[in-house]
């Protein structure tokens, strides 16, 4: 994951977000889909977009965003996992991981990562998606079933980063379901070469709930020298048609602007 000295300025601003599948999705992703157009965002990494008629529905209410990316999108979207981008698409590219450990309802979805190269002016960027298993203990100590699975999954993805025609700046970005501090991603920060541009940032991006409080796990990581400034954003109520007031997701978005 080499990157040429002579390369122009990378400038780009990215969201990630997991949009939440259960309750009204629909309704959450139209609303969504009005505050991206009218955002900065240059690429937007979606997870839990795993209706095909929200995807559907997404892909309507954005025509800001031309360019889109997921995997095969019948009976579910592969992975739940949408990449839009105002800037041209040149490659895109879904990688399922093997699945391992316990039968999970989670199967079904396939996750994986989503691969999509991204030209920005005379340059391309590499942008991967993904989703790793929940870990539903919340407990993320290695002999935990759900932090194996996890660190199975950060293994492949290591392995499917490290291929040799991926030559871009790279910015890896979703739902790890790991938290920031913990030993997994330090040890998969340190096997890819991916540094995290929250800089530790211990500010949670799961809603907190008086029921559960959880460490910041979504997470963006990007190949030096790309740096960024960051957001948490969507924490706020919106208000869905009828006036019913609600959150975006149980999670909060994370942007991010680059520059190189």
């Amino acid at each position: 994951m080499g990157r040429r000295a002579d390369r122009a300025p990378v400038n780009l601003g990215l969201l990630t977000f997991n949009t939440l599948f259960r309750g009204d999705s629909r309704a959450r992703i139209r609303a969504l889909a009005a505050i991206l157009e009218d955002s900065p965002y240059d690429v937007v990494c979606l997870q839990e977009v795993v209706s095909p008629l929200n995807l559907a529905a997404l892909r309507r209410a954005t025509p800001s965003y031309p360019y889109i990316a997921h995997g095969p999108s019948v009976p579910l979207v592969r992975g739940g996992l949408v990449t839009l981008s105002r800037r041209p698409i040149v490659r895109r590219h879904f990688h399922p991981y093997r699945f391992t450990g316990r039968p999970r309802l989670e199967g079904l979805l396939r996750k994986g990562v989503l691969l999509t190269r991204v030209r920005s002016g005379d340059e391309h960027i590499t942008v991967a998606n993904t989703h790793l298993t929940a870990n539903m203990d919340n407990d993320w100590d290695l002999a935990n079933p759900y932090t194996r699975i996890e660190a199975n999954e950060l293994a492949q993805l290591a392995e499917f980063l490290a291929h040799p025609r991926l030559t871009d700046p790279l910015i890896v970005a979703g739902d790890f379901n790991v938290p920031r501090g913990s030993p997994l991603l330090r040890d998969f920060r340190a096997a890819t070469g991916l540094a995290d541009v929250l800089n530790g940032d211990p500010a949670p991006t799961f809603r907190p709930t008086p029921e559960l409080s959880l460490e910041p796990i979504d997470q963006i990581l990007a190949t030096p020298p790309l740096t960024a400034t960051t957001t948490v954003v969507f924490k706020d109520e919106i208000r869905l048609p009828g006036g019913r007031a609600c959150h975006l997701s149980d999670h909060y978005g994370l942007a991010a602007a680059f520059t190189a």
